[in-house]
């Protein structure tokens, strides 16, 4: 018997992680394909603390994210030395394509972070290479 009728619960221990990742931060996906989305991608990101992610971007997805804990800090510009810092309760707009690289601002506490974007495909491009990223004396 099929009982979708529209409407589904993730619940918090039903989180994938089996979705595109970037060295530094966990992502934990929630709503995508495999609930059947078409349009849509949310999930939820980990910053442990201390960390910082590699330089990636997102390809052609719009990325918005939701602080529901810790302080998070991205890094981009040409050089990507200029910092947007986000706290808790505040919201994060991330055009496509655009490189960044992310960093949590404490060395105890977690940034906690819910996201979505506008293609169900986890699109994450990372940027290894790149001679502006974190540890290069650039930030």
């Amino acid at each position: 018997m099929n009982d979708d009728v529209g409407v589904q619960i993730v619940r918090a221990n039903e989180l994938s992680d089996q979705t595109p990742q970037t060295s530094g931060l966990q992502r934990f996906e929630a709503v995508s394909a495999r609930l059947g989305s078409r349009d849509l991608w949310m999930g939820l990101s980990v910053l442990p603390a201390g960390s910082k992610t590699g330089v990636h971007h997102h390809g052609h997805s719009e990325t918005a994210l939701y602080v529901l804990s810790g302080v998070g800090r991205w890094w981009v510009g040409d050089r990507l030395d200029t910092v947007r810092e986000a706290h808790p309760g505040d919201f994060v707009y991330i055009k496509p394509d655009v490189v960044h690289w992310e960093e949590n601002a404490s060395q105890t506490e977690p940034v906690r972070m819910i996201v979505a974007r506008t293609t169900q495909d986890a699109i994450v491009v990372n940027l290894p290479e790149h001679p502006y990223g974190p540890g290069t004396g650039h930030e």
